[in-house]
């Protein structure tokens, strides 16, 4: 089928609801977007961004990735902080993982998948740091959960090792870090304590002079 007729209509359904709430929102949505907020999460279908923190189009900057990966060498993701701290001049990051993620069991299975073997290395080498933290949990579920977990905390430090966040603090531009864990059985956010703010807070291995 060359076209989904379900959801043009469900597009349509959807506009004619937000122009009843608000008949001038596609308007003012068509000329500036001034998010605070930048979501760099899962591609898992079931972690919608938006929905899970309340926030409407326009609201919030997305980057999403297969277990909300922050690489040095992804162009990709990296332009999007870039864009989102230069030019949106965003004031918070959130790097938001989740309970039960796909990317982050076929890391510790050790099982060929493909292609996707190459970005689960990243995922392989968070273990590898934190092993012995992981292996003393009981459960094979509970290791998957921590890894879930630190591989978020991983992902905020290397946010904040890149030149583009280092560079705004420098220029005295707020923007704060955050880890934070979804879970997908309750629909509920958790903070995992993870809060960055400024230089002073990075390892000085990574602190850019």
């Amino acid at each position: 089928m060359r076209i989904l007729p379900t959801l043009f209509q469900n597009n349509r359904t959807w506009a004619k609801k937000m122009l009843e709430s608000d008949p001038d929102f596609f308007n003012k949505l068509s000329k500036v977007q001034t998010p605070e907020y930048l979501w760099i999460g899962c591609s898992d279908s079931r972690v919608p961004a938006n929905q899970i923190i309340g926030l409407m189009p326009g609201e919030v900057f997305v980057h999403r990735n297969i277990a909300n990966l922050v690489v040095h060498t992804d162009l990709n993701c990296l332009s999007v902080i870039q864009y989102a701290v230069d030019v949106l001049k965003v004031k918070h990051i959130i790097v938001c993982g989740h309970y039960g993620c796909g990317g982050v069991k076929a890391a510790l299975d050790n099982r060929e998948n493909g292609l996707i073997d190459n970005w689960l290395r990243n995922i392989k080498d968070v273990y590898r740091l934190r092993q012995a933290e992981i292996d003393a949990c009981a459960t094979d579920a509970e290791k998957h959960s921590k890894l879930c977990e630190l591989n978020v905390v991983e992902q905020v430090a290397n946010v904040c090792h890149t030149s583009i966040v280092q560079n705004a603090w420098k220029a005295g531009q707020p923007v704060t870090v955050h880890g934070w864990i979804y879970g997908i059985g309750d629909g509920v956010l958790r903070d995992l304590d993870v809060c960055i703010t400024g230089p002073e807070e990075v390892a000085l291995t990574h602190r850019m002079k």
